[in-house]
């Protein structure tokens, strides 16, 4: 069901802000829509005071809703996942329009996103903490509660899904959220969750919308009020975000990027090996962190499986993802494409080939194939965030577990093979968060805990059972019936 009256509002973009009411800023920026240029509306831009104030604000309501009966909280969070369901048409038009996604990434995004919401509506009812063994006379207890005040910096690439997958859960549990969308998304990543939240009846000061900029993102970190960062982006924000929120003694984590490899070994199906190198590589322009950055393929099926690639990938359509004819739309700007192109020009200077695609029309970058991908070339290093498959061949297993693990990258990986033990003994050396055998790099269930290592994050996960561990934190309680006499 779909409902007839607009979610968004024209009230909610003209350059307001959200903090459990709608409200103008010092600042605002139009939103565009990133296959026309057309502005789709304006979005407020936060300052350093604005987050200080949001912070504040939260910290102040906080204990009244962690002290709120769970059945309430799971109601409220119930509440906000059957309203994105009524307004499901409306929401995936604006992930369309603002991101550059096509519809289909669209609603599988959506859909994640509601299930993100079910999944932590169970969570208040479950239980919080363990009965730890003592001695006799005494009940010893640990017990998870909230943090506080969550801060959470969330991407453009899937904007909703990736905010919701912290901002859920946090409420949840029983904190408070301030959410800096990227401003690029802000519409789809961050004024369609507070209006979410606003319609499912949470209570004022709980939760804000911030979008801003970089100076945004450092006061979340310096912020008083806050207790926690979740930060999904880039790893050289990451580090600085790391930094930041490490010198003022605030639990965080960092969901980063990756140079993910996806292996095909010789025993691979070739269709089905090519299917799955597809989405790993090009869905939303390959602009994912678990996108495949390399496709290992060993030698005696290389050039068949090269070949059935480009095909593939010369195929596909590019343009304005609105109109639902295409398969890839825009890349997010015009900094983007010029590093994917940098990337592909030095990749070719480097010794590659481009079997298909390589060129761009405005942000439509071609999908792209790259064969004869060398260790020292530097596609196979840097991250491209760009629709283009990185071919690197080799001859034995071991090889493939060095080229794999030869990054300081450690997201996702996967391995495509008739022998499940085969590759499993592989997988079981790649220095990986998420490994998936037969499937793709890019995948996700929301109920898994999703974390990498290395350059692409501290180690931490969200998701699924992650989740109790990353928002909220342990308390050591003991109770005797008397008060011992001790002897000093």
């Amino acid at each position: 069901m779909t409902s007839s009256i607009p979610f968004i509002k024209p009230e909610h973009l003209k350059g307001v802000a959200f903090d459990g009411g709608w409200k103008s800023l010092s600042k605002a920026q139009d939103s565009v829509e990133t296959a026309t240029g057309k502005t789709l509306g304006q979005i407020a831009m936060a300052t350093a005071q604005d987050i200080v104030g949001a912070a504040a604000t939260a910290r102040k309501a906080q204990p009244a809703w962690a002290a709120t009966p769970y059945e309430q909280r799971a109601e409220i969070l119930r509440n906000a996942a059957r309203i994105a369901e009524n307004n499901r048409d409306e929401i995936v038009d604006w992930i369309v329009r603002e991101s550059g996604s096509i519809a289909p990434k669209a609603g599988f995004e959506v859909a994640l996103t509601i299930k993100a919401l079910y999944e932590a509506s169970a969570m208040p009812s479950q239980a919080a903490g363990q009965v730890l063994p003592t001695q006799q006379g005494r009940l010893n207890l640990a017990r998870r509660r909230a943090i506080g005040v969550v801060g959470v910096i969330s991407p453009f690439n899937f904007p909703l899904y990736l905010a919701m997958r912290a901002v859920a859960p946090a409420i949840a549990v029983g904190n408070g959220v301030v959410l800096k969308p990227d401003p690029r998304t802000a519409i789809c990543g961050g004024h369609v969750i507070a209006r979410l939240f606003e319609e499912a009846g949470l209570p004022a000061g709980i939760f804000s919308v911030l979008p801003g900029d970089g100076a945004a993102g450092a006061a979340l970190c310096d912020a008083p009020d806050i207790g926690m960062i979740q930060f999904t982006g880039s790893t050289t924000a990451g580090r600085k975000v790391g930094e930041a929120a490490g010198r003022n003694l605030k639990k965080v984590s960092l969901e980063l990027g990756g140079k993910n490899s996806f292996i095909v070994l010789d025993d691979a199906d070739l269709d089905l090996a090519v299917k799955n190198a597809v989405w790993s590589t090009y869905l939303h322009q390959g602009q994912i962190c678990m996108s495949a950055g390399r496709i290992l393929v060993q030698s005696g099926i290389a050039k068949e499986f090269i070949r059935k690639l480009a095909e593939h990938a010369s195929a596909m359509p590019s343009g304005d993802p609105a109109s639902g004819q295409v398969a890839l739309g825009p890349l997010i700007n015009q900094a983007q494409l010029d590093h994917a192109a940098r990337i592909v020009d030095a990749a070719v200077a480097g010794g590659a080939e481009v079997v298909t695609g390589g060129g761009h029309d405005g942000l439509y970058f071609q999908p792209t194939v790259l064969a004869g991908v060398s260790r020292d070339n530097p596609a196979f290093h840097e991250e491209i965030f760009g629709p283009v498959a990185v071919v690197t061949v080799f001859d034995k297993d071991e090889d493939a577990i060095a080229l794999a693990n030869d990054t300081d990258y450690g997201l996702s990986g996967a391995i495509v093979s008739r022998s499940i033990g085969r590759a499993l003994a592989i997988g079981e050396r790649l220095n990986v968060g998420l490994l998936h055998i037969n499937d793709a790099t890019v995948n996700d269930e929301v109920i898994n805990p999703f974390g990498g290592v290395g350059a692409s994050g501290n180690g931490t996960s969200i998701g699924g059972p992650a989740n109790w561990e990353e928002f909220t934190q342990w308390q050591w309680v003991t109770i005797k019936a008397d008060a011992p006499a001790y002897p000093l």
